[in-house]
């Protein structure tokens, strides 16, 4: 089965997911870590995700994380990204409202 080029990839319940946008199908499926909120940046061939205060890089094609980095010292916050849409500025927006009920 041929690959689409374009990208759309969700973030949800630790996993980033990458579906093809024609047929709805997963492409793939990576498990970052236990998050109620993991956040999503596309830029190239590249995936960056947030998950509990901590930064991924994905491999675009395949989802294979390249490299993490804890952000030590910085707690558990959700990872805001650049150019957000919408959508994810009214979700971080949920996400800080459900942290600040929750403490």
């Amino acid at each position: 089965m041929a690959r689409s080029s374009a990208a759309l990839i969700i973030a949800i319940h630790g996993h980033a997911v990458r579906i093809d946008p024609a047929t709805g199908a997963e492409v793939w499926r990576t498990k970052l870590k236990s998050a109620s909120f993991p956040t999503v940046f596309v830029d190239g061939n590249r995936v960056y995700a947030g998950a509990s205060g901590e930064l991924f890089c994905l491999d675009k094609s395949t989802g294979e994380i390249l490299w993490r980095n804890r952000l030590k010292g910085l707690g558990l916050g959700t990872v805001a990204f650049p150019g957000g849409s919408d959508v994810a500025a009214s979700a971080a927006a949920a996400a800080a409202a459900a942290a600040s009920g929750a403490a």
